[in-house]
């Protein structure tokens, strides 16, 4: 290739990193999936309102923020494993395992932060085993986390009885209260106005996580490392990045999410069964690639762990609310996974464009 070519081909390279660098704020939102993504979701809102005026009640917007919580919860942690470039299918599993050791200790009438720590331990038990095979022995975490998936749920299963745990002794209503909890209060109870949503404390645990993940994710070196680990590990491991340790740690931040997530599921329902969290990994993985996480690792923001969460309860709820049979739930949340695989394509410079060129033209892009 001539020389003045390779000169225009690596200005044009340095003009595309320049631009990039320089992208406004405003440009980053446009450039974000997250951000259109809450777009769609205020539309869908908007629309169902319209349509269906029970849909916008206090009421409503309280059970969709309840129900969305702890998968947005979950999500966070979902979130920094893929930006790893792994994956957690673990985290449903977790849940019960966490909720029937919580359980079980509550059953013995022992303190409620005895039984929450017990159950807290076992879920991060779990993350270290998952963190040590993958990032320690370098085992796929494919394999590691499916492998988890059956040992957490037999573990739990085998550890209640295959029984229903709720007689919870003296630490009930605390138990209950954590779960239940909600903030502002409506009147007569509490000063909100009748229209104000009653937030549950789900919502609000995963604001403070949401804000405390979000600053690690854009200020601290712990975030850069990650996001240079799933860009290139290789390249992390060659400029010093503690590269298994941090992958460890994203397996264990997993666990805790999950860990959470159940334990204030454990309050809400005052019981504890070992089915808890069945197929939960499925809608937590949905919820963050929705929101703009890369399964190729590199990318993901916890704003949008929370709004794709979000967006695909508000889409469960529409559609029991539009009549239509809840059987085909799996089918939309299956579509809009590919679809927000393919914007994210479209946004890392591999379009479907380029590869329907590619499969005639045997060149692929």
């Amino acid at each position: 290739m001539p020389a003045a070519e390779l000169r225009e081909q690596d200005h044009a390279a340095i003009a595309d990193i320049v631009g990039i660098k320089e992208q406004t704020l405003f440009q980053r939102f446009l450039a974000s999936q997250a951000f259109w993504v809450a777009i769609a979701l205020f539309v869908l809102v908007v629309f169902m309102t319209w349509l269906e005026p029970s849909f916008g009640t206090s009421s409503n917007v309280t059970n969709i923020t309840r129900n969305f919580a702890p998968i947005a919860i979950m999500g966070l942690g979902m979130t920094v494993v893929l930006i790893t470039g792994g994956i957690d299918l673990s985290v449903g599993s977790v849940m019960g395992l966490v909720a029937i050791v919580a359980g079980l200790l509550l059953t013995w009438h022992q303190p409620w932060y005895v039984a929450f720590g017990a159950g807290l331990l076992a879920g991060l038990a779990c993350g270290a085993f998952n963190g040590f095979f993958v990032a320690y022995v370098g085992m796929p975490s494919f394999v590691v986390t499916l492998g988890m998936l059956s040992i957490a749920r037999s573990l739990a299963v085998v550890l209640s009885g295959n029984q229903m745990l709720y007689q919870f002794g003296a630490d009930a209503p605390i138990v209950k209260a954590i779960g239940q909890a909600k903030w502002p209060l409506r009147e007569p109870a509490g000063w909100a106005p009748a229209w104000m949503p009653e937030f549950s404390s789900h919502f609000w645990v995963m604001v403070v996580l949401a804000l405390i993940v979000g600053f690690w994710f854009n200020f601290t070196a712990w975030a850069r490392h990650l996001f240079a680990i799933g860009g290139n590990e290789n390249a992390a491991r060659m400029t010093g990045v503690p590269v298994d340790w941090i992958k460890f740690q994203a397996y264990v931040f997993s666990a805790f999410t999950a860990s959470i997530a159940s334990l204030l599921l454990l309050g809400y329902s005052g019981s504890a069964i070992n089915a808890m969290g069945t197929g939960y990994e499925l809608r937590v993985i949905a919820g963050t690639v929705i929101g703009g996480a890369s399964l190729m690792g590199g990318y993901g923001t916890a704003f949008g762990a929370v709004i794709g969460a979000a967006f695909l309860e508000v889409i469960r709820n529409a559609l029991l609310m539009a009549g239509i049979d809840s059987n085909w739930q799996g089918a939309f949340v299956g579509g809009f996974i590919i679809l927000a695989v393919l914007l994210g394509m479209q946004t890392s410079g591999r379009s479907l464009r380029g590869m329907l060129e590619g499969m005639f033209t045997g060149k692929h892009k």
